[in-house]
């Protein structure tokens, strides 16, 4: 037995080391030229609605333009959610956005 407390140990450290999938979508969202505000609220939604499968879709689909993901505009955003093909995606991904810009 106290050989397994070290184990335990380590186990638990490795699990507080992982980032949490909101603060993925919270640091990909502020890369991709939001505000940290509506970075965190837009995360916090998603990641609450969304599976980690379509938040890993909605990831990829970011990284494809990430160098020009910054001066789209809203409907190429959502132009490119919507190729994704899941209505689920862009349905989370809209309400956050238009409830997290109004809400001060």
């Amino acid at each position: 037995m106290p050989r397994l407390l070290p184990l335990a140990l380590l186990v638990s450290l490795a699990a507080c080391a992982t980032v949490s999938p909101e603060a993925k979508v919270r640091a990909r969202l502020i890369e991709a030229g939001l505000s940290p505000r509506l970075s965190a609220c837009m995360a916090e939604r998603m990641v609450d609605r969304l599976s980690i499968s379509q938040l890993r879709r909605l990831g990829e689909a970011a990284r494809l333009g990430q160098n020009e993901i910054g001066a789209m505009r809203v409907d190429e955003i959502l132009h490119r959610i919507r190729a994704l093909g899941d209505p689920e995606i862009v349905t989370v991904v809209s309400k956050a956005a238009l409830v997290c810009a109004i809400d001060p």
